[in-house]
């Protein structure tokens, strides 16, 4: 056994720290145990990655304690990270803590209080000596069992004590046990049959086998894309086996764990941001020690340790919310796609409006392609139709006949949703006056009028300030431009009265409880009008609704982004595809100043596919992603000259070096181009093949190093970058 071995801790650094194992200091270490090392002038907690196999003669410092008896992250959860790290260009330590509960990455140990029975203990119980029965129960219990026990297993602490007293138990300390709560019923709810195009999708996956074949399910909105995903865990978990469940959002996992408690027989663990240190160690423990056979979890569950795995499960696979934005910018969907090709499982990508690069994977037959083209409630797909508003007399950004529309469904008595990717009262306060814009001090973007806490704040950097009484420059009146979800609830309220409304927006929903609240009194009926931004497309299911009205459809039309287009049609699909979801049909009213725009007659003429072919056309002739693989250098610092100076010798050496295989667009400055008071600018890297970018990026690792620079320059790298912005 190497007495070496290489560890990792959270910061910027690209490899790994050689330390030797002083034999008295405690057990050996393995890879995947925290360890506490001395490092620079303090000491820091740090994961053992691998032994050092030949001897380096350079003197290295000691470990000072083994935290952990057993494994945290076993070899294959340990695979995934050192791939994720060199895929994603990030350091190892900070993806290695990242993968790990927080209370995990520091210094607390996973220990209880236990007792184990002593020789004399035995003899008593075989003598018949302890009188009391709780004491018989505990010794027995003791006696019984293989291990020290837990002593929140063995009744009251006086109990307890007495049989320490006694000499009959001796206390110690274990390993916490990694359980999980069995229920006690099976699921009250029976599985409906399954239509033709379902059950042949859950047979394709079944048939294939156990081993590796990624699947994209196509279903449209409604189609039953759950009751195929519930009938594949039903029989992984029959099997003996785990399956993870991932989510783009942290507020559709209430929904599915309602679902799939209501039906399944287990308890589903839950790993996301919002639940509390304990509870999310618990589950992740328990999922780890295979106790736990589902789990469902947001972007972060991809790296949770799987004891059995059986299955993997990605659904709504389209949405942005799966890719990292800041720090460790991995793509949650992609990190699956590798972790079942590793773990040798099937993996289901689940969407109503798949993204491009899966859809194409499908075309070429990479994916298994499974297609659900009806409502499984036999509903129609609702009726989508242009408004066109130029030279409408708009009210609150309302046109007469989308006025006139919500009048009649609500007559009729049904839900009306309005959706409106803006939230705030209005984007901007002005000056008619002398045109003065009430703008982010720190930020290239206008304040939001925030009306319900009286504040104008940048959406972007999080600063706020109150509202001015008159213009700065002049002293004018001020007046709001454009429209946001805060003041469009107001209007409808106004206007509409009696009916109930409901707004669904970050700001609306931020309290704990507040979103499933909302989303009970929309099923309830007692709020016939929603208004929300985009969370109005994340998968929710309101039978109800019998209008959806697409405010402003140019807003999403006309966006920078060479990904715009598809995400307008997702979108539109996605919001769309809440109507008319029961027995009444539903409408779709989409409000635009360009109703002859190719993206939008496409899909009013055509599908989903057919826009998704004409925008891979687009791509392949622009050389854009997914026909090119795409890196993203960006740069930020305080002065404008200090980023885009550093993209510029970068630009020109990967120009030097790559030739013509690799493509440099930029440095150019970003789409919001001074952000929290500092200058960003990036780099874009085009490549026919993946491993030519991938040796320019490491070119750029090697010759600049750390991210920080002097003159508080900071840079990053993004590897398929979803977000040019």
């Amino acid at each position: 056994m190497s007495s070496a071995w290489t560890v990792v801790v959270p910061g910027p650094f690209f490899g790994g720290f050689t330390y030797h194992l002083d034999r008295a200091g405690g057990p050996c270490p393995v890879p995947g145990v925290r360890v506490r090392v001395p490092f620079g002038q303090s000491e820091r907690v740090a994961v053992v990655i691998e032994p050092v196999r030949e001897k380096d003669e350079q003197e290295t410092r000691p470990i000072l304690e083994v935290l952990d008896e057993a494994p945290l992250l076993d070899e294959r959860t340990l695979a995934c990270l050192r791939w994720a790290a060199a895929y994603y260009h990030h350091p190892l330590g900070e993806v290695v803590f990242a993968a790990l509960p927080k209370v995990l990455r520091g210094e607390r140990r996973l220990e209880v209080e236990a007792l184990s029975p002593t020789s004399a203990g035995r003899a008593a119980l075989e003598e018949g000596a302890p009188r009391g029965e709780r004491q018989r129960e505990a010794l027995s219990a003791l006696a019984a069992a293989v291990a020290p026990v837990p002593v929140a297993r063995l009744g009251p602490a006086a109990v307890r004590r007495r049989l320490v007293e006694k000499g009959w138990a001796e206390p110690t300390r274990i390993t916490a046990p990694a359980e999980w709560p069995v229920p006690a019923e099976p699921g009250s709810e029976a599985a409906p049959t399954l239509n033709a195009e379902q059950q042949d999708a859950v047979e394709a996956v079944a048939s294939a086998g156990d081993g590796f074949r990624a699947w994209l399910l196509h279903g449209v909105t409604g189609s039953g894309k759950t009751e195929v995903y519930l009938a594949l865990i039903e029989r992984e978990l029959a099997a003996g086996r785990q399956v993870l469940v991932v989510v783009p959002e942290i507020s559709l996992t209430p929904q599915l764990i309602d679902r799939f408690a209501r039906r399944l027989a287990v308890r589903p663990a839950v790993l996301h941001s919002g639940l509390a240190d304990g509870e999310r160690l618990t589950a992740w423990r328990a999922v780890a020690a295979g106790t736990a056979g589902l789990v469902i979890g947001t972007r972060s569950a991809a790296f949770v340790p799987l004891a059995r795995p059986g299955l993997i499960i990605v659904d709504e696979e389209h949405d942005a919310a799966l890719k990292q934005q800041e720090g460790f910018l991995y793509h949650a969907r992609d990190v699956l796609v590798w972790r079942a090709r590793q773990l040798d499982v099937p993996i289901v990508l689940g969407s109503a409006t798949p993204s491009l690069e899966s859809l194409r994977h499908a075309w070429e037959g990479r994916y298994g392609h499974l297609r659900l083209t009806a409502r499984a409630s036999g509903a129609r797909m609702p009726a989508i139709h242009c408004l066109d508003v130029r030279g409408q007399t708009m009210v609150a950004g309302l046109s007469p006949a989308l006025l006139r529309a919500i009048e009649r469904h609500l007559l009729a008595g049904g839900q009306v949703m309005l959706y409106l990717n803006r939230r705030g009262y209005a984007p901007s306060l002005v000056c008619h006056a002398c045109g003065y814009v009430a703008g982010c001090p720190h930020c290239d973007a206008f304040l939001t009028w925030h009306r319900q806490i009286g504040r104008l704040r940048c959406h972007h950097c999080g600063f706020e300030q109150g509202v001015p009484a008159d213009c700065p420059s002049c002293q004018a009146p001020l007046s709001v431009r454009g429209m946001g979800t805060e003041q469009l609830e107001d209007v409808l309220a106004a206007r509409f009265p009696g009916f109930g409304i409901v707004r669904l927006d970050r700001d609306a929903t931020a309290g704990k409880g507040v979103m499933a609240d909302s989303l009970a009194r929309i099923a309830r009926g007692e709020a016939r009008l929603v208004v929300g931004t985009q969370m109005l497309v994340k998968g929710h299911d309101f039978p109800g609704v019998t209008l959806v009205g697409v405010v402003n459809a140019d807003q999403a039309l006309f966006a920078s982004d060479f990904r715009g287009p598809e995400r307008f049609a997702q979108s539109l699909l996605q919001v769309a595809g809440r109507a008319g979801r029961a027995e009444r049909p539903g409408e779709v009213l989409v409000q635009t100043h360009d109703p002859d725009h190719p993206v939008l007659r496409r899909l009013l003429a055509e599908d989903y596919e057919a826009v998704m072919a004409a925008q891979l056309a687009e791509r392949e002739q622009a050389e854009l992603p997914p026909t090119r693989f795409a890196g993203l250098i960006r740069a930020d610092a305080p002065q404008a000259d200090t980023a885009r100076t550093f993209l510029e010798k970068v630009a020109e050496e990967l120009r030097e070096s790559s030739g013509e295989d690799l493509s440099v667009w930029g440095p150019v400055p970003a789409p919001l181009a001074r952000r929290a008071g500092r200058y960003r600018f990036q780099l874009l890297l085009l490549a026919r093949v993946r491993s030519t970018l991938h040796r320019a990026l490491w070119q750029v690792d090697d010759s600049v190093g750390s991210r920080r620079l002097g003159g508080r320059l900071r840079w990053s790298i993004d590897v398929d970058p979803i977000d040019l912005a």
